[in-house]
């Protein structure tokens, strides 16, 4: 069997990889019949001599490859027919710009596995990136409020070395911080990414009703999940699992949030049909004291009203004006200050690749040579023999342009 580490070709350019060097070679150690090589790019966080180094060949063509290995979506014209790919597709929930590439992908005859969709039995997800995007979504938000309030000023994440030079910057500019409140929404890997970065900066965790009552002399942060800012229409006790399977019996209950947070930090996932989280309403509210937005989710005029479009590693913040619903310069007193970067993880390439890699190398490799025993091949598949599987078909209309 041989698998190919593709060239990442989506513009910007992804730095990140599938599989370390280190880890391409221990897997073609431990399955004998495995052979892994990488298609030959300038623009990876790990160079093709280090592939090199490590007894990996480095190949101008993939075509004799059976598995085909990338992170972000691969242009339409570079897709091989007949062959077996993995990568973000951002196709599941329907995003309209991906159609043209979820077709493509049918028409030529491609098994397709979205890294979303790998799950275990219980539905979650195995390999994902999202502790990184919470690290350096964490640390993009508190360089964005130094320069929203001029207090200071740190390196972008992408000009430090790694995750433990993300920290020591953190931990530098604590002592600048006035006692502001920091509102981090989400308990999953982004969330829980985020978190461990205030907390390793040293700022203090108070609990959801102090946060909304008390004040302090030093900076806090509370993290709060659904049940926090979400609240049953008729006021009956919150039931996760009935938020889950019927948001519209919920509303929204975030703007007690608005009226004491300084910073709000979004690393939830957001379900479909679930209530908005931050309206417009409550930005454009006299008592909204929210003045930096780091939106991790970066879901686009969806349940953060600031998050009017994704910004980039390059030009990490703009300005939302609350009174107009549009973008201005962040520095404007009124405006919102907004992080929205949608590719947090490849800031810390070599960090974030190393973590996924491990992920894959533990739950999918193996899977090839077990005969899928848990069913994670089975489950991710959203495309064979040129249709969609019976788990991906209501994707159905999406593809005939239907909706």
């Amino acid at each position: 069997m041989k698998i190919a580490l593709i060239k990442e070709r989506k513009n910007p350019p992804d730095r990140r990889v599938v599989l370390t060097p280190e880890q391409a070679a221990e897997l073609m150690k431990k399955f004998p019949g495995l052979e892994i090589v990488v298609e030959k790019s300038e623009g990876r966080a790990f160079s093709d001599d280090e592939y090199k180094e490590k007894g990996i060949k480095i190949v101008e063509d993939v075509n004799d490859a059976d598995v085909l290995l990338g992170v972000k979506e691969v242009p339409i014209d570079a897709l091989i027919p007949g062959k077996k790919y993995f990568f973000f597709s951002h196709t599941i929930k329907k995003q309209p710009y991906n159609r043209k590439l979820l077709q493509s992908i049918l028409d030529k005859n491609i098994e397709l596995y979205d890294h979303e969709t790998i799950t275990g039995q219980d539905g979650k997800r195995l390999v994902a990136f999202g502790y990184y995007a919470g690290v350096v979504g964490a640390y993009n938000t508190i360089r964005t409020f130094g320069l929203k309030s001029g207090l200071f000023e740190i390196p972008r994440a992408v000009d430090l070395k790694d995750k433990k030079a993300l920290i020591e910057t953190l931990q530098k500019v604590k002592p600048l911080l006035p006692p502001i409140k920091i509102v981090l929404t989400g308990k999953g890997r982004v969330g829980n990414g985020a978190k461990e970065m205030l907390d390793k900066m040293g700022i203090k965790e108070v609990s959801p009703e102090d946060f909304l009552s008390k004040t302090f002399e030093e900076p806090v942060y509370t993290q709060i999940d659904v049940d926090s800012y979400n609240k049953h229409k008729e006021n009956k006790p919150f039931d996760f699992q009935e938020f889950f399977t019927k948001p519209e019996n919920f509303t929204g209950d975030f703007e007690k949030f608005t009226k004491v947070a300084d910073v709000y930090i979004a690393g939830h996932f957001y379900g479909q049909g679930a209530p908005y989280i931050f309206t417009r309403e409550m930005a454009q509210s006299p008592g909204n004291k929210i003045k930096v937005v780091g939106d991790i989710s970066c879901d686009i005029n969806g349940p953060v009203v600031s998050t009017i479009r994704a910004s980039t590693i390059a030009d990490p913040i703009y300005g939302y004006d609350p009174a107009t619903g549009e973008e201005t310069n962040y520095k404007e007193e009124n405006a919102i200050a907004v992080m929205a970067v949608d590719n947090l993880p490849n800031e810390i390439a070599r960090d974030a690749s190393e973590g996924f890699g491990k992920q894959f190398e533990t739950y999918i490799i193996p899977a090839f040579f077990n005969n899928d025993k848990d069913g994670i091949l089975e489950r991710a598949k959203m495309t064979e023999n040129g249709k969609l599987t019976p788990r991906f078909s209501y994707l159905q209309d999406y593809v005939d342009g239907k909706e």
